[in-house]
C-alpha cells in the first residue's frame, strides 16, 4: 500500500531535575552542596532513509517520544546523562509540517539530510551552583524544563503529482484530437 499524508504527533524528552546533595565524608569537617545537575531531554530528529518510499510506516503508530533524562544517582556526581534523542526515518522528499499553522518545518529532499525538528527540555542546576559567601549551604535546586509536544503532518512530494501529456498528431488530416 502506498500511503503520501501522514499525521503524528511528537513529544520531545523532559530535562532531568537538578539535585540537593551534601558532601559527608570521614575526615571533612563541614563539606559543602556537590548537587549535580539534571541533564537534557531527548530531542527528536528527522532523517532521510535512502531505502523507504512510503509513509506507510507512520499509519498505525502515530505517537513519537524522545526519551526523558534519567534519574541523578549520587554515585555519577560529575557525569550528566541525557536523554536519548529520538530518530525517526522517512523517504527522501518528505515536507514536514506543522498541523495547526501548516507552517513547514522541514524539507528533507536530499541524501542523508537530518533535521532537528524539537530540542529536549533542559536539564535543571544542582544545589552547588546557587552556593556564595553569604548561602554555603543552600537547600534548594531548579528544576529541569519539560519537553515540547506538537502534531505535525508529513506529506510526501510525487513527481507524479505534476505531469505534461503530449496529444498525438493525426497523420492522416493534420490536426490535433482535443481529449
Amino acid at each position: 500500500m502506498f500511503t503520501d499524508y501522514a499525521k503524528i504527533i511528537i513529544k520531545s524528552g523532559d530535562g532531568g531535575n537538578g539535585a540537593i546533595t551534601f558532601r559527608r565524608e570521614k575526615y571533612v569537617a563541614a563539606g559543602g552542596p556537590d548537587g549535580g545537575d539534571g541533564g537534557n531531554g531527548g530531542s527528536i530528529y528527522f532523517v532521510v532513509d535512502p531505502d523507504s518510499n512510503t509513509l506507510v510506516d507512520f499509519r498505525y503508530k502515530k505517537k513519537f517520544k524522545a526519551e526523558n533524562r534519567t534519574k541523578w544517582k549520587p554515585e555519577a556526581i560529575n557525569m550528566v546523562s541525557h536523554g536519548q534523542d529520538l530518530y525517526i526515518k522517512v523517504p527522501r522528499g518528505t515536507v514536514v509540517k506543522d498541523s495547526k499553522t501548516g507552517k513547514v518545518l522541514a524539507d528533507l529532499s536530499e541524501e542523508k539530510q537530518e533535521e532537528l525538528i524539537l530540542s529536549g527540555g533542559r536539564g535543571g542546576k544542582g544545589n552547588s551552583h546557587f552556593a556564595t559567601a553569604t548561602r554555603q549551604a543552600p537547600r534548594f535546586a531548579q528544576d529541569g524544563e519539560k519537553g515540547t509536544e506538537l502534531e505535525v503532518v508529513l506529506e510526501l512530494k510525487l513527481l507524479a503529482d505534476v505531469g505534461l501529456v503530449r496529444i498525438p498528431k493525426c497523420a492522416e488530416n493534420q490536426h490535433f484530437f482535443r481529449l
